[in-house]
């Protein structure tokens, strides 16, 4: 069944417990995300990138995820991620997104109120939840000062009058996370403090970015499979689950589902060197996406909340 980010999300801040937001650009990662889900009886949002409509086709990752959500026992959303071009969130709106995350944090203050109220007063009458952002996504590192450290993560009072001046249904907030596999190149420091003072703040849902593990044991596989990938470094399960007390309702990951992906797909190669089957192929790599989102349901607590 399909639902909305705001529905999912609202029963997650009540319930204490975070939705995985998982990205996915075609058939497989889909049906990965979506079967693990249903073995968890967890609701579950599918996330798009622009970039990735424009791999798969609009009308065609809407009508792969909508089909397979419509069928499923549980509530899935299809969610457009770091939507910046009107036009495709437009396209969204009129093919089947159940949410739109309009991302504005490249402008100043009141660019970003003038953006993503336009996404907002387009969404709303179509039963469509807005997800904005206010901050720059960047990890917090050692030799960072405290004004570049400051102008980084998004300020409390400042997410409290952007939600009003908005009316965006849930907010990404930025403490310390990153996109890609080299989130830190020391250990992980996330301003848990700005994020408690957020919450206490606004009463909306809050979203964490750039939230992968990149799980040392996929990480290990891929590598002796033939991958390199020196020095990645994740988000730490605890942060995790600490960043999920303290108010953020939804999870997105992205990094740890592609490097399921080439971690499995090396592995299956490499033992069956005579196959040539597409159809085996990519299906180890569902297998191996699959076990990556049922651990993270795990993590996050949404099990048994569908």
């Amino acid at each position: 069944m399909l639902a909305n980010n705001l529905e999912l999300q609202s029963k997650g801040k009540e319930g204490k417990y975070a939705l995985g937001a998982f990205n996915t650009n075609n058939l497989e990662i889909t049906q990965a995300i979506i079967e693990a889900a249903v073995e968890k009886d967890s609701p579950v949002i599918i996330a798009t990138s622009e970039s990735a409509i424009k791999y798969a086709g609009l009308k065609e990752i809407s009508k792969i995820v909508r089909s397979l959500g419509e069928a499923a026992p549980i509530p899935v959303s299809l969610h457009l991620d770091h939507g910046k071009d009107i036009g495709i969130i437009k396209k969204c709106i009129s093919n089947g997104w159940t949410s739109i995350m309009i991302d504005g944090s490249g402008y100043d203050y009141d660019k970003n109120v003038e953006v993503t109220r336009e996404v907002v007063e387009m969404c709303h009458p179509e039963g469509i939840s807005v997800e904005a952002e206010l901050g720059r996504l960047g990890g917090i590192e050692d030799n960072i000062s405290v004004d570049e450290r400051d102008a980084r993560l998004t300020d409390p009072e400042e997410a409290r009058r952007f939600v009003e001046d908005t009316g965006c249904d849930t907010l990404a907030i930025a403490i310390g996370t990153s996109h890609g596999a080299y989130k830190f190149k020391g250990e992980s420091k996330l301003a848990f403090d700005r994020l408690e003072e957020i919450n206490s703040l606004v009463k909306t849902p809050l979203v964490l970015h750039g939230a992968s593990s990149v799980i040392p044991e996929v990480v290990e596989k891929a590598t002796r499979y033939g991958a390199s990938f020196p020095g990645a470094k994740g988000v730490p399960v605890e942060d995790i689950k600490t960043a999920i007390s303290l108010g953020i309702t939804k999870i997105n990951i992205d990094t740890d589902l592609r490097m399921a992906f080439t971690a499995s797909i090396r592995e299956f190669l490499s033992n069956n060197p005579d196959v040539f089957d597409p159809r085996k192929i990519l299906g180890a790599s569902r297998t191996g996406m699959k076990q990556v989102v049922l651990d993270k349901i795990d993590i996050l607590g949404s099990g048994g909340k569908a």
